[in-house]
């Protein structure tokens, strides 16, 4: 059972001058950065090379790791990285790891022309998505790990906190990504964004050093729990050696975060929340994946989607994301899920007038303005809600199965994005219409569950 107390005005915001939401704001926007990597600026590095919408949304398929980081996750919370998780601690040991291979990435994609090597462009994409999941798994966990099990207020508060990061992670990145690329197109040089994604990696590098500043707890009950169950699935074998102890030690990494899931919610309210978070967040990712190319071809130049898209949207993301929160502490998660869904489809619709409008920057703003809103109430009641259904014996794992599960409506199903544009022959209008209606599958799955699930507030 989940449970909200109601907070006054003032208590509610004074949970976000706690010094772990500093920390909790570096973890998201250390999450958050990579999606600048893989989503807006390599779908605008490849629309500026001459490669069709179609193209770019199928590019948009290596976003399906997300979607199955849970398959792995049991092994991050388990497995020690050699060196690293001695000097900086398990969690952070392994954020570190994911950020040099990123590095890598972006030093690798420096060397190279998408329409000479596509295939070998997409693969170090794909990179940097498998090594950008595997951050998150841990990043999510040590940014539960900083709040007590009991302290729902501040998970709530928590929630709202890591979503700012996100976003400023991906929007400041966006911004810093689409202003140097445009600055070194404006000079003459040729390859400005393979220059820009260097320039990108100094980034990486600062988050590093602002990764050390993060607390991780020395010693947890975590670790103690997991060999419990190690040893009554050994017991349960027979006798025990090697292989006894190698088959409990993985039935119980792999098997022991999901039956934990079933058993705390019942199968059937199980599986409705499974199928809710699949499908919430659909209509947004269509929306987004196509959102800079739609930009584009209405006219608007890469500065003008840094203003208005980037930093613009991130001010206003920043301001309701914990505006949202206060929301969800005060009128709970669930129906901060119901007005969340559907602001999503209402603003969508701005996107359609937008498309239907001549070029106009007013209605850029306010449609951009309004998505983000939507955006920034949606993903603070979504992060809230899956962060409280975890167990904390297996946080890693239990998060980025039901983290992985949303993305993967979003991911596998919105890669088509591209050729629906395409077979509506180009209607940005109908297509953002069809954004908006995709959400409504999602509330419905909501209502139906809604009672089981027994939230309620003191």
């Amino acid at each position: 059972m989940i449970k909200i107390k109601k907070q006054s005005l003032s208590e509610t915001f004074s949970v976000y001058f706690d010094r772990r939401m500093l920390r909790i704001l570096l973890l998201g926007a250390i999450s958050g950065f990579p999606w600048v990597l893989i989503g807006s600026s390599l779908s605008l590095w490849l629309k500026e090379e001459g490669l069709s919408r179609s193209t770019i949304g199928w590019a948009g398929l290596i976003f399906a790791v997300y979607a199955f980081n849970y398959l792995w996750a049991p092994l991050v919370d388990r497995l020690r990285i050699p060196y690293l998780t001695k000097r900086l601690g398990h969690r952070r040991g392994w954020i570190v790891l994911m950020q040099m291979t990123i590095l890598i990435c972006l030093v690798a994609w420096s060397f190279i022309n998408p329409t000479e090597n596509l295939a070998l462009l997409i693969t170090i994409g794909l990179i940097i998505a498998i090594a950008s999941a595997t951050q998150d798994i841990t990043v999510d966990a040590l940014r539960i790990e900083q709040i007590g099990e009991n302290e729902s207020k501040s998970m709530a508060a928590g929630a709202a906190m890591a979503v700012v990061g996100w976003w400023s992670g991906y929007k400041l990145g966006g911004v810093i990504a689409l202003f140097t690329a445009q600055y070194l197109e404006n000079i003459g040089i040729s390859n400005y964004w393979q220059i820009t994604f260097l320039i990108l990696g100094v980034v990486v590098i600062l988050m590093n050093i602002g990764l050390m500043f993060v607390h991780e707890p020395l010693t947890t009950d975590r670790q103690l729990k997991q060999k419990e169950t190690d040893n009554l699935i050994a017991n349960k074998l027979g006798s025990k050696n090697i292989v006894t102890m190698f088959a409990a030690w993985i039935s119980s990494t792999l098997g022991g975060p999901i039956l934990s899931f079933f058993k705390k919610n019942g199968f059937s309210v199980a599986i409705g929340i499974l199928s809710f978070i699949f499908l919430f967040k659909i209509g947004e990712a269509f929306l987004g994946r196509m959102s800079i190319v739609f930009y584009k071809e209405i006219g608007f130049s890469k500065g003008d989607i840094a203003i208005y898209s980037k930093t613009l949207g991130w001010v206003t993301t920043v301001i309701f994301t914990l505006l949202g929160g206060l929301f969800v502490i005060r009128s709970g998660v669930l129906k901060a899920m119901f007005v969340a869904g559907i602001l999503m489809a209402a603003t969508n619709l701005l996107f359609t007038v937008l498309a239907w409008s001549d070029k106009s920057e007013l209605l850029f703003a306010v449609a951009v303005i309004f998505d983000d809103i939507a955006a920034a109430f949606a993903t603070v009641a979504f992060v809230a809600f899956i962060s409280l259904l975890v167990d904390r014996t297996y946080t890693a794992t239990q998060y980025a199965l039901l983290a992985s599960i949303g993305t993967a409506g979003r991911t596998t199903l919105a890669s088509s994005s591209g050729a629906l544009v395409d077979w509506l022959n180009g209607d940005w209008g109908v297509f953002f219409i069809l954004t908006a209606i995709m959400v409504i599958p999602s509330l419905i799955c909501l209502w139906f569950i809604k009672d089981k699930l027994k939230l309620r507030e003191k």
